[in-house]
């Protein structure tokens, strides 16, 4: 502020009347005080002015308990806030860049486990342990102690970054056939063993919402065996098939917040600890648990022509239920699913193999040179010229620039092989399909896969598709090691980089495809492809031509050769001009009783 003063040549009384009039009350008193004293000399004042915010506020020691009272003050938080995680990330932020310029020596206490685990703390438990893993791979790779304060700030950026993302951002769309759960009190764990009637009104219920203005208290303990407490209905609620269809960690949500006992779902007066009932589960013939608790989606299919609210989501309407295996591998909802060779490998620069970064490489034999994303070169912070090249692919040929890297090297996840990469071209036209990556849960759905199941690793939310390995890099196409099964089976190799696996994966073919992985999706008239739809009132004029002016330009450009226009017929040249067409001629008509008109 004093170099904005005497920018503005101000006096130091109007400086002291900034001050006054624009600090805060606990350093404004300050500023009064002093200058009361020395009213007689502003400038006096003013220089004692500074030199007391100066100790009171900009002193180091200050600075760091005003930024350590910031950190111990920040609430804790869930998965479900990921804006407080953003908060979270500039503040570390903020203090490690207050760390860097080194005037703070209070701060080095945050590269200790002291300094960092009261923040990590504060996170949810998935990212808890995602950051025990991180911690613990750079301890191993950089022989430390434990890893620096700035280390952590990017992990909790990065996780900020990702979970804050609009496009990933899932927002649940309400739908009239959703089902929710009431939100019953808790019954108090010491009133459970008490046995009270209570009487209430009976109200409509909502078999859509699930929702009544009775609630579970409203049952004797022994009713919820007998009467569902969700439709009020009479079956019991370890049939309920709208508790059934719910998700696993909704079901055992809903048995928690009403006491209900989670082995048997059928009584209120005791724990599954203390559970007695002999049970099977019928869906897996499994002794600790009831079909009602079963994991996975209900063996009935999903639509039912009943109404619900005639039946309460229980009856039983025409048709028949229908299963689908696919849903074990491609999950509920997508498409089917094929995978391709593309594996999980650590790459880095040949220098520095401790800036090793896992990445998914793709490994196609039509390509004839090696590419990279943009995000493979910002990563590895590679500058470099931009320099043109010409790529062809199924849509055409596209002239276009990029950088290019050099000197990387590709390690398979054991570390048993590294393969030296070619030059990189930088090209972001690399196909991105992470459902097509091979992973043990489709390996295991295979019998004749199922012994390399634990050779393949498991899908890495990080690792994105970077590196498209082509044809300069043979060695990563030759297959060591095949698994083959029936025709239409999936089929997998051991490469050097590690074990892919190519083909459909679905297991009952069930679904149907809703994209394409091709450019190529029509040809237009002139054999050209195109990613856009030819128009269908297309009208095309083909012209045929004699064998003699076959190859003329147009029609005007043909030599007036006679003997051309003896061997046309009338429709190929009703339109030929000659040098004669602006002369007279006589008009010619067929002779008739021996007689001809001129």
């Amino acid at each position: 502020m004093s170099d904005i003063a005497r920018e503005l040549n101000l006096n130091p009384s109007e400086e002291l009347d900034l001050l006054t009039k624009w600090l805060g009350r606990e350093s404004t008193e300050h500023v009064r005080r002093i200058r009361s004293v020395h009213v007689a000399n502003p400038a006096l004042g003013l220089q004692l002015v500074w030199e007391r915010l100066e100790e009171s506020y900009g002193s180091p020691e200050v600075i760091e308990r005003a930024l350590f009272v910031r950190l111990e003050n920040f609430p804790k938080f869930s998965n479900k806030d990921p804006q407080k995680l953003r908060e979270l990330g500039d503040l570390l932020t903020e203090l490690n860049s207050a760390k860097s310029e080194g005037y703070l020596p209070g701060l080095s206490y945050l590269d200790t486990t002291r300094g960092v685990n009261p923040i990590v703390e504060k996170l949810p438990y998935s990212l808890q342990e995602k950051w025990l893993a991180k911690g613990s791979q750079y301890k191993e790779q950089h022989y430390v102690s434990f890893p620096p304060f700035a280390y952590f700030t990017d992990f909790i950026c990065g996780e900020a970054r990702r979970r804050n993302d609009p496009s990933f951002s899932l927002t649940p769309t309400p739908s009239k056939t959703s089902i929710q759960y009431p939100k019953y009190e808790q019954p108090e764990r010491a009133m459970r063993n008490v046995k009270r009637h209570i009487s209430t009104h009976k109200t409509d219920v909502d078999v859509n919402r699930w929702t009544s203005q009775s609630d579970c208290s409203s049952f004797k303990p022994d009713d919820i065996g007998k009467q569902c407490p969700i439709h009020q209905k009479p079956h019991p609620l370890k049939k309920c098939r709208g508790f059934r269809s719910k998700p696993l960690e909704e079901r055992k949500a809903f048995l928690k917040e009403n006491g209900i006992c989670f082995k048997c779902c059928s009584s209120t007066t005791h724990l599954a600890k203390n559970c007695k009932v002999a049970l099977k589960c019928s869906e897996c013939d499994s002794e600790d648990h009831v079909a009602a608790l079963h994991p996975g989606p209900p063996p009935w299919g999903t639509e039912n022509k009943n109404s619900p609210s005639q039946y309460g989501g229980e009856g039983e309407g025409p048709g028949s239920a229908v299963t689908s295996r696919c849903t074990e591998v491609c999950s509920r909802g997508q498409s089917f699913r094929s995978c391709s060779k593309i594996c999980l490998v650590k790459v880095y620069p040949k220098a520095h193999p401790d800036r090793a970064t896992n990445v998914y490489i793709l490994l196609d034999d039509q390509s004839n040179r090696s590419l990279a994303r943009s995000e493979f070169f910002d990563l590895f912070q590679i500058k470099g010229s931009h320099s043109p090249y010409t790529l062809r692919t199924c849509a055409g040929v596209t002239e276009t620039s990029g950088r290019r890297a050099t000197g990387f090297i590709a390690e398979s996840l054991d570390g048993k092989m590294n393969v030296m990469l070619p030059t990189l071209i930088e090209c972001n036209h690399m196909p991105d399909n992470r459902s097509e990556i091979p992973t043990p849960e489709v390996a295991q759905h295979h019998g004749h896969l199922k012994s390399i199941a634990h050779m393949i690793p498991c899908l890495d939310p990080d690792a994105q598709i970077l590196v498209l390995l082509g044809r300069d890099v043979l060695q990563v196409h030759k297959v060591r090691e095949q698994r083959n099964g029936p025709h239409s089976a999936p089929y997998a190799q051991r490469l050097d980089l590690g074990w892919v696996v190519v083909g459909n994966v679905c297991l009952g073919s069930a679904h149907k495809p809703t994209t394409v992985a091709t450019y190529r999706t029509s040809v237009l008239e002139n054999g050209r492809p195109s990613l856009l739809t030819p128009c269908p009132n297309q009208l095309q004029v083909k012209e045929r031509f004699s064998s003699k002016i076959q190859n003329a330009t147009s029609l005007r450009s043909v030599r007036h050769d006679s003997s051309v226009f003896d061997d046309c017929n009338l429709g190929n040249t009703i339109f030929q001009s000659t040098k004669d067409d602006d002369q007279i001629s006589s008009s010619t008509a067929p002779k008739q009783s021996g007689t001809s008109t001129q």
